[in-house]
């Protein structure tokens, strides 16, 4: 090998090298063990001396049977707590423990010594919610001297919708609900016109995704018969929230479908 090409494959070996020692990683936010090891336990209101949460491993568990439990950890002066939620720790001892909450507030948590207070987070899993039981609906219509009858069937499934709300304290807390599918049935006379299963994806075009991701399809009722056929009125809820989205179905005599926002 010519001893100049060789001089200069061995001058960038030893700049790469050197680039490369001079190259730190990043190192990651390290956890405070003995921060989460002062958190085990049950904590109560400081004011109220109710049980609020437990500390249990890596795990957070709710005294409301309905929210989910998380993963924690605290990094810093920070307390993590799911995937996206963080409080600022303003102070904490192995009984006290000071968090600025979701509201901006500063709630004050003490640490229980009463070992019964177990019982209260002992729960196999967290309760589902379902908000509709099985409903139907029969409705006969007659226009231009026939008969319809029109069949409306709403049924819980196990399709499971997250949302996330604040508790009396100011953490953020995460319920889970079952969504519905409804069914709709028209006949005129014995022979059927029109039948299909509506689900929640069939709206992804009316309703916004930050609202349909927490929504169910909550119900379906009849509202008239005109010259275009059968209008229905389906409606897209957030629980327990006044956000609402009303989306009007219309099937013609012929079956055919079609959908439209009427009011949010």
């Amino acid at each position: 090998m010519n001893k100049e090409i060789y001089y200069i494959l061995c001058a960038f070996v030893l700049l790469f090298a050197g680039c490369s020692r001079s190259q730190k990683p990043v190192g990651q936010p390290v956890e405070d063990r003995e921060a989460k090891r002062l958190m085990q336990g049950v904590w109560m209101d400081a004011d109220t001396e109710s049980p609020v949460f437990q500390m249990k491993g890596d795990t957070v568990y709710y005294a409301d049977s309905t929210s989910m439990p998380a993963y924690f950890k605290v990094i810093g002066d920070t307390l993590y707590i799911g995937t996206s939620l963080n409080y600022h720790i303003e102070k904490h001892t192995e009984h006290l423990l000071c968090i600025t909450n979701s509201t901006g507030g500063t709630t004050k948590y003490v640490k229980s010594d009463d070992d019964s207070l177990d019982k209260v987070f002992e729960k196999s899993k967290p309760q589902v919610l379902t908000l509709t039981e099985v409903l139907k609906r029969d409705t006969v219509v007659f226009w231009n001297g026939d008969r319809y009858h029109l069949y409306i069937a709403i049924n819980p499934t196990r399709y499971k919708v997250s949302r996330h709300t604040l508790n009396e304290d100011g953490l953020d807390v995460e319920n889970v609900y079952y969504d519905n599918i409804i069914h709709l049935s028209i006949y005129k006379g014995g022979t059927q016109i029109f039948s299909r299963d509506f689900r929640k994806p069939l709206y992804e075009k009316k309703v916004p995704a930050h609202v349909l991701s927490q929504a169910i399809l909550n119900n379906m009722e009849y509202d008239k018969t005109d010259a275009e056929g059968f209008h229905l009125r389906a409606s897209v809820c957030i629980p327990d929230e006044a956000a609402c989205y009303m989306v009007g179905h219309t099937v013609s005599f012929k079956g055919q479908l079609t959908t439209k926002v009427l009011e949010y």
